[in-house]
């Protein structure tokens, strides 16, 4: 059964415990891997400190793989081997770019089918929906700096994540959500929404907010 958490900020003590409600092993037993690709024109190597040493005080074991250095074929082994998979936030047309050139998005949901989970930060979440033209939406939108012409996301949930919402983007996305044919979850930077198998559900603190019906 597939399992996925997807965040704006990854685990905030907000919405960390629910995460933890989705592994069966102590973490010390878990390995992840960290993929930092969207970060654009570089990666933030604070923000990649971050990460790593938050999810190592947690018990984790990490490592970082970066879509755009490493061989496809050794990206492929190394997340055969992992628990799981973050993938981190940043510019979504350029996370998508190098997804799809490593040839990710033919076998990633064959890895979860295999039990891995999937944890989604920002972009690495707006990704798994059915398009990611909402990341050139609201207050902070996205530049598309790759002329990616296909928006076609990864499609392994029926809805788009709108991650950092505020009530600012409300308007945008009201409109926005008349003219797709998907449901666009808002979740600010304290929520985040669990996915397991084809039940979904949203945690953390503040209040529910969807437009369009899922």
């Amino acid at each position: 059964m597939r399992k996925l958490f997807l965040t704006s900020v990854g685990l905030p003590p907000e919405t960390a415990t629910y995460f933890a409600e989705l592994l069966d092993k102590d973490p010390t037993e878990l390995k992840v891997v960290i993929i930092p690709t969207a970060g654009y024109p570089e990666i933030d190597p604070i923000r990649l400190r971050e990460a790593k040493e938050g999810l190592g005080k947690s018990g984790f074991q990490t490592e970082v793989i970066d879509l755009k250095v490493e061989d496809p074929k050794i990206v492929r082994k190394k997340l055969e081997e992992v628990d799981i998979i973050d993938v981190g936030g940043g510019n979504t047309f350029f996370l998508l770019y190098w997804i799809r050139t490593c040839g990710l998005d033919k076998y990633l949901a064959e890895l979860l089918d295999q039990g891995k989970i999937y944890l989604g930060i920002s972009a690495g979440s707006i990704i798994m929906g059915p398009n990611i033209e909402s990341s050139g939406w609201g207050t902070e939108p996205d530049e598309n700096v790759v002329n990616l012409k296909d928006l076609t996301g990864l499609n392994l949930v029926p809805f788009v994540v709108f991650p950092h919402y505020t009530e600012a983007d409300r308007k945008t996305l009201e409109e926005k959500s008349k003219t797709v044919s998907y449901p666009i979850i808002a979740l600010n930077d304290t929520q985040a929404v669990s996915v397991v198998g084809n039940n979904y559900k949203i945690v953390g603190k503040g209040k529910e907010i969807i437009f369009g019906r899922i």
